[in-house]
């Protein structure tokens, strides 16, 4: 969705590299493209305006001044300004002292509320919650029958006494029943049956309406919800701004959800909204399935944009996907040299990288990763999936042993995947390429891996040279770089780390829980 914004900002950056000291004229001329930039993606025009008239005072500053490279520090200075309009800090839900703890949906027709009460009713149980719910959109046709298909594909309860609008007629407290009194009945309902937060889905309409906002306002004045999230479609446009305006005039909320920012849209309500009404984006939903949900982050989506990766959602997505105790394992295994790494070992990384999503996205979250855009829209996933059926296709031993893999077997092989023997041929030849990265980055200090330096005299007999070089960020033990090189993709070709200006460096992952070794 920013992928336009991140190319113009990019553009606008190269411009400030190599200048020893920037001008008035400089700055006015930086400001003015980050302001077209901004305008092209939609952003509302107040955004704009506080944007870069808060770029410029602090370009002119001593900040700048005295930094050894002004281009750098002007980088890190629109990063700290988007960080801000984004909302600063990462805003978490609030739970009620008592259970149960009510969120309460708001939004438009088609903003992809029911779906994301789902990813949201998954992403609470994750957490240890166990949550409830509740069918009050009794006016959209089939809504009810859609949440009750989302709760069980989520794992959790669904409260619905009524049914609803089965047959597209217009009902408001008649035939589909009381959206007020089923919301009133499911607090009684969780309290129950212990469950301790309620998510209750409410009514939306393809325009802002008097009728809309009441129900809505009877809804929150029955449940006394502890968070109302007005969910908000990033693809709108700034319409979106103006519907979120009306619904924290009419209903109030205290937090945004933005949905569907895996579209091409230009993504100016995402800039927008928080600043505008002046709450904070909680949650971002980049998918359709239910796992592609999860807290907005405004230092790491800052740093997206720009182009900067987002390591730290990078390594969570692994912690979560990486077995503990098999990722242990490997790491044992690994440390007796690369030679004990099979076929099975790399189907088992493989497919936990495959569980992460979609790949494209994977590498999107690498530093110096927007310089190769082109190549990664050429990822495709089937080809992992292709991958595994080659390796699934071979007898253990096979796989234990791929040196034994001779021309009869390839066949054998190919004709039980259904590719052909040329793909096999690839499939082995860039697994052994892949173990032997592998090898060398072992020399690096990766974890689970045996290092390869010599003690005492390095070259030509000097002391104390033994060819250490920088600490690698640590990762799940057992995780494999080489399962992140698609066919297509140059190892070495994720630079980019090097330009960070002063403050924009990779984060401090030792702060993180990973598994220990």
């Amino acid at each position: 969705m920013f992928d336009t914004l991140s190319d113009r900002l990019s553009s606008v950056f190269t411009n400030l590299r190599g200048k020893g000291r920037l001008s008035d004229a400089d700055i006015d001329a930086t400001a003015r493209e980050i302001r077209i930039a901004l305008l092209e993606a939609d952003v509302a025009l107040p955004v704009v305006r506080q944007f870069t008239t808060a770029i410029k005072e602090r370009a002119r500053g001593e900040e700048v001044s005295k930094a050894l490279n002004p281009a750098q520090q002007v980088i890190k200075i629109v990063n700290d300004e988007l960080v801000e309009i984004l909302g600063g800090q990462t805003r978490r839900l609030q739970f009620a002292k008592t259970p149960p703890t009510v969120i309460m949906l708001a939004g438009l027709q088609g903003a992809g509320k029911t779906t994301l009460a789902g990813k949201l009713a998954r992403w609470l149980r994750e957490q240890g919650h166990t949550p409830v719910l509740v069918a009050c959109d009794l006016q959209r046709p089939n809504a009810v029958t859609q949440l009750q298909v989302v709760g069980e594909r989520a794992g959790v309860a669904v409260y619905a006494p009524e049914p609803g609008n089965t047959d597209g007629g217009q009902t408001s407290s008649g035939p589909g029943g009381d959206p007020v009194k089923v919301a009133r009945d499911s607090i009684e309902f969780a309290r129950r049956a212990q469950h301790d937060m309620v998510i209750v889905d409410t009514a939306g309409r393809l325009g802002i309406d008097a009728d809309m906002m009441q129900q809505a306002a009877d809804i929150r004045d029955a449940v006394q919800p502890d968070e109302v999230l007005f969910v908000v479609d990033a693809m709108v446009g700034q319409d979106a701004v103006n519907t979120a305006e009306a619904f924290g005039d009419g209903v109030g909320f205290s937090g945004v959800v933005l949905t569907k920012l895996d579209g091409d849209a230009r993504g100016g309500a995402a800039l927008s909204v928080r600043y505008v009404t002046g709450q904070p984006i909680m949650f971002a939903s980049n998918g359709e399935k239910l796992e592609d949900f999860d807290v907005f982050h405004p230092d790491r989506m800052a740093s997206r944009i720009l182009g900067m990766g987002d390591m730290l959602t990078l390594i969570e997505q692994a912690q979560q996907h990486f077995d503990e105790a098999e990722a242990e394992k490997m790491a044992a295994k690994l440390s007796g040299g690369m030679q004990n790494f099979t076929l099975e070992d790399f189907l088992d990384q493989l497919m936990a990288i495959r569980r992460m999503g979609p790949i494209g996205n994977l590498l999107g979250m690498l530093p110096g990763m927007g310089q190769m855009k082109d190549a990664i829209s050429q990822v495709d996933d089937k080809d992992l999936d292709r991958t595994a059926a080659i390796i699934r296709s071979m007898t253990p031993a096979e796989r234990e042993n791929p040196k034994m893999i001779n021309g009869s077997r390839r066949l054998r092989i190919a004709n039980g995947s259904g590719v052909r023997v040329n793909d096999v041929n690839q499939l082995v030849d860039r697994f052994f390429e892949a173990r032997k990265m592998m090898g060398q980055l072992g020399g690096m200090g990766l974890p689970g891996m045996r290092r390869a330096s010599k003690k005492g005299k390095g070259k030509k007999g000097r002391k104390g040279k033994s060819g250490r070089g920088p600490t690698q960020p640590r990762m799940p033990a057992g995780f494999n770089p080489a399962a992140f090189n698609p066919a297509g993709l140059n190892p070495g070709g994720f630079g980019g780390t090097d330009q960070l200006p002063p403050g924009m460096q990779l984060p401090d992952l030792s702060k993180l829980n990973l598994p220990k070794k």
